[in-house]
């Protein structure tokens, strides 16, 4: 996992997960022990999995300790105990339909990769640091995720299953038998890699992409800390210090920019209804910017009800008018919105589904209309490492803009596991990648996800680019979720053959 990415570690932890479930297999206990009992291997496999790479959510309840601190064991202990039941499952599904041989490395992978789409969907679901992340980030030649280029055609879900039956695939080097099923899967693994690699290396141009003409990015990384961003009694200190970043001098290779993006939340106050600020942003503008910029938003209120404050994007012009806005549709549970609120608001409990802080969800993902870009896909944080829900529906953008604020997470892994899941995206779906980050990472990517600009953790400044032009429409961008039909029927294949009776020998 990022910024390390030592997945060869996995290797090592799958292997041992097959043994795990041989083990379980091999004790002839009774059938459903065996299964509670790989169960729970697996969700210690998956508590340790989730600690280990969500460990730096600790940071968040240190901006406002004294209010939050108390709940550090529930992120960093509760939510991984909560995630390794996916784990348990997963565990559980490969024990059901487990046999000798080298076909069972196929059926951990199967189960594995159907309980991580699980996990991805389930509720609201958090698809974050999914077994096939580990292909998707190494190794890489020249910052380009060579490996990562077969997702492209099998997404994240497909890379899932092949890390995980690559990566078991050593497991069998122990086995009793010939030397063949030994290390027949180890040597097919490896066939499949440079596969995965030598398809990277041919898919990625020697060139740079062609970019779209008349278009000059300028992304403004503000690297506000997180326990000034929302003091209301800084607003116009942070709104002048954004100015001050905003106007720092041009690239003169690229001239003046044509479109300003700063980042999610953007200010300690509503600016659709603050008409001094947006002057003030306009005029720095001028006539020929535009602005893009992360917002909360509020609507107008019925009698008798509370505002609902929406986490939104908004473009405003050198008039200081607002032309266009994009609300969060997928927001984060807890940190956005209450779990289960329209069941609390059945029985009349809306004093509990709007307590301060939490947003209301944006309708529907709709492309966002920016004067002088080609249509546009919005992602607001946390949305981008959703695989299926980047894409509006029905639509083909040329684009891809995640504005998002890691501020929370401060210097830790947690910045650095997110740019690498939103660029991903760029590669599933052959579009290039607009991200402005408050406290970074921010940068330009190109559809087939190499950096062309950025700007690191925790550095203010600017970032200058022009925009790369979408690639043609990818085969995972045409088919999505097929790929995860594969361990599906693998999984039902051998059920179905487990149940069939069985042939009755010669003198029974």
């Amino acid at each position: 996992m990022p910024p390390i990415g030592l997945w060869p570690v996995l290797i090592v932890s799958l292997s041992t997960a097959i043994w795990l479930l041989d083990g379980r297999a091999g004790r002839g206990e009774p059938y459903w022990r065996s299964v509670r009992g790989a169960a729970s291997d697996g969700w210690w496999f998956g508590f340790g999995y989730f600690v280990a790479g969500l460990w730096w959510l600790g940071a968040a309840f240190f901006v406002q300790a004294d209010e939050f601190l108390w709940a550090l064991p529930l992120g960093v202990l509760g939510l991984p105990a909560g995630l390794g039941i996916f784990f348990a499952l997963g565990f559980a599904l490969a024990r059901t339909l487990w046999s000798p041989g080298p076909a069972r490395i196929i059926t951990l992978a199967a189960a594995l990769t159907l309980v991580e789409w699980l996990r991805g969907h389930i509720l609201t679901g958090f698809p974050w640091n999914v077994l096939g992340m580990a292909l998707a980030q190494g190794p890489e030649i020249a910052a380009t995720p060579v490996m990562g280029q077969i997702a492209s055609v099998i997404g994240l879900w497909g890379l899932t299953f092949l890390a995980a039956a690559c990566l078991a695939s050593p497991a069998t080097l122990v086995d009793q038998g010939s030397l063949s099923r030994r290390i027949g899967p180890s040597l097919v693994a490896l066939v499949t890699l440079a596969g995965i690699g030598a398809y990277g290396l041919a898919r990625i141009p020697r060139q740079d992409v062609a970019t779209v003409p008349g278009i000059v990015l300028r992304i403004m990384q503000p690297n506000v800390p997180q326990d000034e961003k929302f003091r209301r009694d800084r607003a116009q200190a942070i709104l002048d210090h954004y100015f001050t970043v905003t106007r720092r001098p041009i690239t003169e290779a690229l001239g003046e920019p044509t479109h300003i993006i700063w980042p999610e939340s953007a200010f300690p106050f509503l600016l659709e209804r603050e008409p001094a600020a947006l002057a003030q942003i306009g005029a720095v503008l001028g006539p020929e910017r535009i602005l893009i910029t992360g917002a909360a938003r509020a609507d107008d209120r019925l009698p008798g009800e509370n505002y609902r404050i929406y986490n939104s994007i908004q473009v405003v012009d050198g008039q200081g008018t607002l032309r266009a806005t994009y609300d969060k549709v997928h927001l984060v549970p807890f940190g956005e919105y209450l779990p289960f609120g329209g069941l609390l608001e059945r029985f009349g409990l809306r004093q509990f589904v709007e307590v301060p802080g939490t947003f209301a969800a944006g309708e529907k993902s709709v492309p966002l209309a920016v004067p002088g870009l080609p249509e546009t896909a919005p992602l607001i944080c946390y949305e981008a490492i959703f695989p299926e829900d980047v894409i509006p529906a029905g639509t083909r953008p040329s684009l891809l803009l995640n504005l998002t604020n890691d501020a929370w997470f401060g210097m830790t892994a947690g910045p650095y596991q997110h740019f690498a899941q939103a660029r991903l995206r760029a590669i599933e779906q052959g579009l290039p990648l607009i991200r402005a980050a408050n406290t970074g990472i921010s940068a330009v990517i190109d559809p087939y996800g190499r950096t062309t600009a950025s700007l690191g953790l925790g550095q203010e400044g600017v970032v200058d680019a022009r925009l790369p032009v979408a690639l043609s429409s990818t085969p995972y961008a045409q088919f999505s979720n097929v790929f995860v039909a594969f361990p599906l029927i693998w999984c039902a294949a051998i059920l179905i053959l487990s149940l069939r009776p069985r042939r009755a020998t010669k003198g029974t």
